[in-house]
């Protein structure tokens, strides 16, 4: 569990505010001995210190915050950002459509106007996505922006911290509630925060209509965390600023490499987190091209295909020569059966590809192989947990049927690893082998005595009442414990 420290120039200065047991002057902080390394790492400090320049005195806390190990918001890295007009203008290039949308909706009037983000939310709600994205960028918990109209054109004029001591009435409000969001330990009892050793993020969209866990599992991995001494929480895209303060992610939201999932991966990665699935595994499993050619390069048998390039238009009857309709064409990041469709001949190929094109200059052709039911692999941390079949949805040729503007989707079962034919599992074993040791989903096609790997998932679906069935509850102790390994390996690593 991460302790918190929050650093003032003065204890004064957070009389506004609810006590908490948290505060330390910021020259009571330097003047400290240096703890043991165990505490220094799973310690998070929010530097509210008024003088953030180089080597003045709040630099210094962030400066040695880092040295001690300690995870530092903000950290010295963004310190030198905000010194620096040029930095600043390259990270928050992406505030330009921002403006551009706000300014064609009428909400910017005149030349100019500030915004002050507190913890990435401000008191007017027009501009929450503004302020949002500039504490992404630039993680400070106070901020002062001031934007500028110059022919027609809405720019960043400056960016500076804003000093705790500068904010008054609402303003007030507004960061005490900000900061409770942000870090909700501040108000927990000591007792409460000696409960749990780590904190884990599992990264959520309440809106996503296919997510890979249902709220059911949701509280179950909850559960099995705590009960091993890991503090669970569901965070969404907009926590993206808050992953330092946690010691692990769990993605349970579809990912893609386009995507603030891969983007929140990688940045917990950097933070030194355990994360799963990891971006390398995202990376490897969401787009079928680059799983067709490392299947094939292994020696992992998959279903015979070729690739189309955007150039190949004229020569797809070449192409296909040795591929039998139907045949099976994909777009490279297509998930929950989209973007594949059934070729039944050389014109609906050539129909097909022209609109599958649009999105992708390359796509993958792949015969077609019927049966009743895929098998899905869950395999954690190089084990088999689970083994499923999904059944294709009535009087259609995949799980998912997406043709009629509602989705349908086959049944289910659930086995033991140790029922599902071995074949089936020591290829899917094989296949994870090459992606790595997180958790994946390998979904295998059995004909006869041949066995494909058709693709795998790098956040595969473990739903309460499908994939749990057989494990039940175990299931998800099984995952968290592979969390907690890792955590204490990292902590161990790190000490």
């Amino acid at each position: 569990m991460c302790s918190l420290r929050i650093i003032v120039d003065q204890l004064t200065d957070w009389r506004p505010y609810h006590p908490s047991e948290d505060l330390i002057a910021a020259d009571a902080y330097l003047a400290e001995e240096q703890q043991s390394p165990e505490q220094d790492v799973a310690t998070q400090v929010i530097n509210l210190s008024a003088d953030l320049d180089y080597l003045e005195r709040g630099y210094y806390v962030s400066l040695l915050a880092q040295a001690r190990g300690q995870r530092v918001l903000p950290s010295v890295e963004t310190l030198n950002e905000l010194s620096r007009k040029a930095l600043i203008d390259l990270r928050l290039e992406s505030l330009e459509p921002l403006l551009d949308e706000l300014a064609r909706r009428g909400s910017l009037s005149g030349d100019s106007f500030s915004l002050r983000a507190l913890f990435g939310e401000c008191l007017d709600p027009t501009f929450a996505r503004l302020a949002r994205r500039l504490f992404e960028r630039l993680p400070c918990p106070l901020l002062e922006a001031r934007f500028i109209q110059r022919q027609g054109v809405w720019r960043l004029f400056r960016l500076k911290p804003l000093k705790l001591a500068a904010l008054e009435g609402e303003e007030q409000d507004l960061f005490a509630g900000a900061l409770n969001r942000h870090s909700r330990k501040v108000w927990r009892t000591p007792k409460a925060r000696r409960r749990y050793r780590f904190d884990l993020a599992i990264l959520i969209d309440p809106q996503e209509v296919l997510p890979p866990s249902n709220k059911g599992a949701l509280k179950e991995f909850i559960r099995a965390g705590r009960q091993l001494g890991i503090d669970v929480s569901l965070i969404t895209r907009r926590d993206e600023s808050r992953l330092a303060e946690f010691d692990g992610l769990f993605i349970r939201e579809t990912t893609s490499l386009d995507h603030h999932t891969y983007r929140m991966a990688r940045r917990a990665e950097h933070e030194g987190l355990v994360v799963i699935d990891d971006p390398r595994s995202i990376l490897r499993c969401t787009n079928k091209v680059y799983l067709h050619a490392l299947l094939r390069t292994k020696g992992v048998a998959a279903p015979g295909g070729v690739l189309l390039n955007r150039h190949d238009m004229g020569r797809l009857e070449a192409k296909s020569a040795e591929l039998r309709f139907p045949m099976v064409l994909k777009v490279p990041d297509g998930s929950f059966s989209r973007g594949i469709v059934k070729i039944e001949s050389l014109e609906q190929l050539r129909q097909e590809s022209v609109r599958l094109f649009e999105s992708s200059a390359l796509l993958l052709l792949q015969e077609w192989l019927p049966t009743d039911f895929d098998w899905r692999i869950g395999v954690l941390d190089g084990q088999a947990l689970f083994a499923s079949r999904y059944y294709m949805a009535r009087g259609h040729w995949q799980i998912y049927d997406h043709s009629k503007g509602k989705t349908r989707s086959g049944g289910f079962s659930t086995h033991a690893p140790s029922e599902a034919p071995k074949t089936v599992v020591r290829a899917a074993l094989k296949a994870t082998r090459l992606i790595g040791e997180g958790l994946y989903g390998v979904d295998l096609k059995q004909v006869g005595e041949r066995v494909v790997v058709i693709e795998i998932n790098d956040n595969p679906n473990i739903d309460a009442g499908v994939e749990d069935t057989v494990l039940g509850r175990e299931l998800y102790r099984r995952v968290m414990r592979v969390f907690l390994e890792r955590m204490e390996a990292r902590r161990l690593s790190r000490t």
